[in-house]
């Protein structure tokens, strides 16, 4: 059964099919393989959203990137650049990137965290898009 948050979510891409449609498709579009691979865009976004401390965003980029079989030794070394710009609060954000990797490696899914926006590139929300 879906939760309150994904039918609102739903109903909300139903409403507004070319915003929100539009969002996916760029997300689509941006995190492909191309000149650069894909799970190196994917922990750029991860970086990013540690710096901007958006939870949600790191659980969700580290896992898209565990998926696009990221290795521990790069996942490391993106975590490395975004400490040193962040400093010790860039820390305590990468542990949790971390944190949730070694889920991604243990249990291949960690578990899910509700918050900011639906970060999901699959067919199946484009289809939601287009309903």
């Amino acid at each position: 059964m879906p939760s309150q948050r994904d039918s609102l979510f739903a109903e909300l891409r139903h409403l507004s099919p070319k915003v929100t449609g539009g969002l996916l498709r760029m997300r689509q579009e941006a995190y492909r393989d191309g000149v650069v691979p894909a799970k190196f865009k994917l922990l750029t976004a991860m970086a990013i959203s540690i710096a901007l401390r958006c939870e949600p965003c790191i659980h969700a980029y580290v896992q898209m990137a565990a998926d696009k079989g990221i290795s521990q030794d790069e996942l490391i070394e993106f975590l490395e650049v975004t400490m040193t710009m962040q400093g010790c609060p860039g820390e305590e954000w990468a542990l949790k990137a971390y944190a949730l990797y070694k889920e991604c490696l243990d249990h291949g899914s960690p578990p899910t965290i509700s918050g900011c926006c639906d970060h999901r590139t699959t067919t199946q929300a484009d289809e939601e898009v287009t309903r």
